[in-house]
């Protein structure tokens, strides 16, 4: 095990939880001197000191690897592009920022972010006047969205404990979902269930008492929605309480982190913790038989096994992406800190593309990023009909995929040779911020880094780069 030196966030760690360095010292079993010591990254974290720390605070031991400042060090890089191109930073800055001070690098990213939407809005406003109006980058409430389950690991504790409580309560059992919901809904809050929202997926009257389903979707889709009602119905205050710690009640972030949150009670109510971790850890994580043994749809499947970090019951942590054939990524969660892009798109060495080429059969794939760590990734398209002919369809990639240290837990996995680094698929985060610069499938130049332009020389690398002679 190499030595961890995480001062900053042991710090951070005691400063929320209130304590004094002699109350954790305590706790910890150390004497005060030695935590100062290891707080000053004049000393490693043990192995005897990161196992109380998870004991004791509910953490997992990634919380202080390197390896969580991976995704930290993406963002750094595609919000600092300009500086980076400028050689006012270098990217070996921005790795010690990202490694020792990771809220301070949160911090400047917001305010980069900030920065960039003033810009924008002035160049908008200029544009009125004759110019040209930029492009509206700023991050939308969807994506703050995101933000906030990344955050939180993809898991809400208290959110995810009421669900299991309500579960078990009114005796939710595979087969028979909807009818346990259903009569709660009537008899709790005289509320009836109707298949004739034709036009909407679900629509609920609140004066009539009546939730509107559309006889179109699935078992497992209309289960989802009535339990997303339950929340809505019986848990606001809780609902109402995860929402406010990030944002003002009232805006629209607001308002989308509450019916996110109910969609994350909504799937801890239909597939409980306990009875679910323990099904997927029996069929190793084999989605298709988790999706027929509960009569779920894959991708429901997929997104409930994403969230499965409750302390001392995880799962394996999962990040979880849902892709269109254009690379649009409308769905990506995180139990890790898998390194996901916000600009220049994805990565078209992912299996997550080569799934459309071969609907409906799961594709896995071990995958290298180019800090060297290795993920198992599954992918498989799921296909969602508009209705009657010629309605139009939609179809989606679902990729899920773990750090290569758990892979051996997954059925998946059987077969591969997870010890052989060279037969992993090489990938990026996204062309922009990707730096392997020998790529072929480069499509656009990586930040930081000056062309190499030569009249007299051709390349198979789309965008050569001149060698970095600064180190």
């Amino acid at each position: 095990m190499s030595k961890i030196y995480a001062g900053t966030r042991l710090r951070r760690l005691r400063e929320e939880r209130g304590l004094n360095q002699a109350d954790l010292a305590r706790i910890l079993k150390i004497s005060p001197s030695y935590l100062n010591q290891m707080e000053h990254d004049t000393r490693p974290l043990t192995v005897p000191v990161l196992l109380r720390l998870t004991e004791s605070f509910g953490l997992d031991p990634e919380f202080f690897s390197e390896r969580d400042a991976s995704r930290l060090l993406a963002d750094l890089r595609e919000t600092l592009a300009d500086e980076l191109d400028r050689a006012l930073l270098s990217p070996a800055d921005l790795k010690d920022l990202a490694g020792r001070l990771p809220h301070v690098a949160a911090l400047l990213l917001d305010l980069g972010r900030r920065n960039r939407t003033l810009t924008e809005r002035l160049a908008e406003s200029t544009g009125l006047r004759g110019g040209t109006a930029a492009p509206d980058t700023a991050r939308t409430p969807h994506e703050e969205i995101r933000e906030f389950f990344y955050r939180r690991r993809n898991y809400l504790h208290d959110a995810d404990r009421a669900a299991e409580e309500l579960a078990y309560e009114i005796g939710i059992r595979p087969g028979e979902v909807r009818r346990a919901l259903a009569a709660r809904l009537d008899e709790h809050h005289g509320v009836r269930i109707a298949t004739d929202a034709d036009d909407r997926l679900h629509r609920y009257d609140p004066r009539a008492r009546i939730l509107h389903l559309s006889p179109r979707l699935r078992p497992g889709q209309q289960a989802f929605r009535m339990a997303t009602q339950i929340a809505l119905l019986e848990h606001d205050d809780l609902l109402r309480a995860y929402a406010s710690e990030d944002y003002e009640e009232g805006t629209t972030t607001w308002s989308l982190a509450r019916i996110g949150v109910a969609h994350h009670f909504a799937a801890a109510l239909i597939l409980p913790y306990r009875v679910f971790h323990a099904a997927a850890e029996e069929s190793r994580y084999d989605i298709e038989r988790l999706a027929d043994r509960f009569g779920l749809g894959y991708e429901t499947i997929c997104h409930r096994l994403s969230t499965l970090q409750r302390p001392r019951l995880r799962g394996v942590p999962f990040s979880f992406v849902r892709v269109d054939r254009a690379g649009n990524m409308s769905k990506r969660q995180s139990a890790t800190g898998f390194p996901f892009s916000r600009a220049g798109g994805t990565c078209p060495l992912w299996n997550v593309y080569e799934a459309f080429a071969a609907p409906g059969r799961i594709h896995v794939q071990v995958a290298a990023m180019p800090d060297g760590q290795r993920y198992l990734w599954t992918a498989r398209t799921v296909t969602r009909h508009g209705g009657g002919w010629g309605a139009p369809g939609k179809t989606f990639a679902i990729g899920l995929g773990c750090e290569i240290r758990h892979a051996s837990r997954l059925v998946y996995s059987d077969g591969l040779d997870l010890d052989n680094r060279a037969a992993a698929t090489p990938i990026g985060m996204g062309c922009r911020a990707c730096e392997r610069l020998d790529c072929t499938q480069r499509a656009m130049p990586p930040v930081g880094r000056t062309l190499a332009v030569d009249e007299n020389t051709g390349s198979f690398v789309p965008y050569a780069v001149q060698e970095d002679r600064t180190g």
